[in-house]
């Protein structure tokens, strides 16, 4: 029995440790020439300074009640890196005029506890190959070769500073310290010894605006999450009927997830019927449907990283009523509009004016007295990645890479009636790209849709 534990653990020593760098994953790993590019464009808007990351740590399976893995990386940190890799860091020095020097800092690997968790990545050429990043150190000098970078005198002269990966679960603590500096550093790298007069800088705007524009390999991750939630709600269309559980139909859309290489949910489900429908982030699944009701579902597939986000709202009997269908028809005109204005140069403030403009001018008598404007209860969109709602200035004008949802809603609790068509789009030199019109989405569409569902149940 001995002999054949030690014969495992050589095997796993022996295998090709890219299992952190989506090894395995139908994503596959990031391109390291992609990842060198992105790091050299972060020195670039920082011009001067040393940056530190550090990836995220294993969740507790018995604490935080994980409900995919007890381990996603860090964003920022699988930007940067491309790697799975908990405990590690990365720190990237930037200088005037000069190329970024990148530092990279991961665990050694320990053959007992690999029996238990599989092959980890270590220090080494494979570490390197992965990430384009020649220098990979041991883990367990980090913090002290840090600590000796950031308090080397000539160093903070020669490198302009200190900049900090600030998590965005702060919540604003630290914003609201008079010495926001001093708090970040408390929270979040309290192993670090920073000298009194350096100042911590957080990376989240300039990593943020970066993150905006999508290289290749990050738009290719995005079509095929659209895709396979397009595929999600074609599958759940065909099963929705008078009576089916909110559940069901949310078993169904995660499984077409699953069995179509999504390694997790992008966000909870929203799959709302009758009331629920109008509670905009509804996410419990409860409910028995009744014939009449209309059944929202906000749902999104996360595939290598990156997240989905489409919304349909169909009749959960497989027609919509003629209110429901009039109502439906104005959001859809809404949305239309808003899409057709997406182009290089326009904000997305600028979208939302547009289409509470349109509605608001094209409500006739649907919500009288008064426009169906007043409906209309949230933001028109959102900047789509990495996260849901993902990290970017929103004042920023658009340029050509940049993807975000169009979202028009109507909600009126009393007739419960809900009502939200979501697409993502992206941003082309000349205008627009639809990524997710691959599911149903005007009522002809949605209809046919759901009575070739009903059909192949009665067969």
């Amino acid at each position: 029995m001995r002999d054949v534990r030690w014969l495992l653990v050589l095997v796993m020593l022996g295998m090709a440790s890219v299992v952190e760098a989506q090894a395995g994953s139908p994503a596959g790993p990031v391109p390291p020439e992609l990842l060198t590019a992105r790091r050299a464009r972060l020195a670039e808007r920082l011009e001067q300074g040393i940056a530190v990351l550090r990836s995220a740590e294993p969740r507790s399976v018995e604490g935080d009640y994980p409900q995919d893995s007890d381990f996603r990386q860090d964003n920022d940190f699988f930007y940067l890196t491309g790697l799975e890799t908990a405990g590690s860091w990365l720190v990237l020095i930037a200088r005037p005029g000069e190329p970024a020097e990148a530092i990279l800092y991961v665990p050694e690997r320990n053959p007992t506890e690999e029996t238990w968790t599989g092959p980890k990545l270590g220090p080494g050429p494979e570490a390197e190959k992965l990430t384009g990043i020649r220098a990979v150190r041991s883990a367990a000098k980090a913090v002290a070769e840090i600590n000796a970078l950031i308090a080397d005198p000539d160093s903070r002269a020669r490198h302009g500073g200190l900049w900090i990966d600030e998590p965005m679960s702060d919540g604003g603590v630290c914003a609201r310290q008079v010495n926001r500096s001093r708090c970040m550093l408390d929270r979040f790298y309290p192993e670090l010894r920073v000298p009194q007069e350096v100042t911590a800088r957080s990376l989240n705007a300039p990593l943020g605006q970066l993150r905006l524009v999508k290289d290749a390999d990050e738009l290719s991750r995005l079509r095929r999450a659209i895709d396979i939630t397009a595929e999600a709600h074609r599958a759940a269309m065909a099963v929705i009927r008078p009576g089916v559980w909110e559940y069901e139909v949310e078993a169904t859309i995660e499984y077409e997830f699953r069995r179509r290489g999504a390694e997790r949910v992008g966000f909870p489900s929203i799959v709302g019927t009758g009331p629920n429908a109008t509670v905009l982030h509804y996410d419990k699944s409860r409910r028995q449907s009744e014939a009449g009701d209309l059944m929202v579902m906000d749902i999104g597939a996360e595939f290598g990283y990156y997240s989905a986000d489409v919304t349909r709202t169909v009749p959960v009997n497989g027609s919509f009523s003629r209110r429901q269908r009039e109502l439906y028809e104005l959001v859809l005109a809404t949305q239309q509009a808003a899409i057709d204005a997406v182009r290089p140069g326009i904000t997305i403030g600028e979208l939302n004016r547009i289409a509470r403009d349109y509605m608001r001018d094209n409500s006739g008598n649907l919500c009288a007295p008064g426009s169906c404007e007043r409906y209309f209860a949230h933001g028109l969109s959102h900047w789509l990645g990495m996260d849901v709602h993902d990290v970017g200035d929103y004042n920023t004008p658009l340029v050509a890479g940049m993807v975000l949802t169009i979202e028009p809603g109507i909600y009126i609790p009393a007739e419960n009636i809900g009502i939200r068509i979501e697409d993502d789009v992206l941003v082309t030199e000349r205008g627009h790209e639809l990524l997710s019109g691959r599911a149903p989405r005007t009522v002809a569409e949605i209809e046919a849709a759901m009575k070739a569902g009903q059909s192949s149940r009665t067969h």
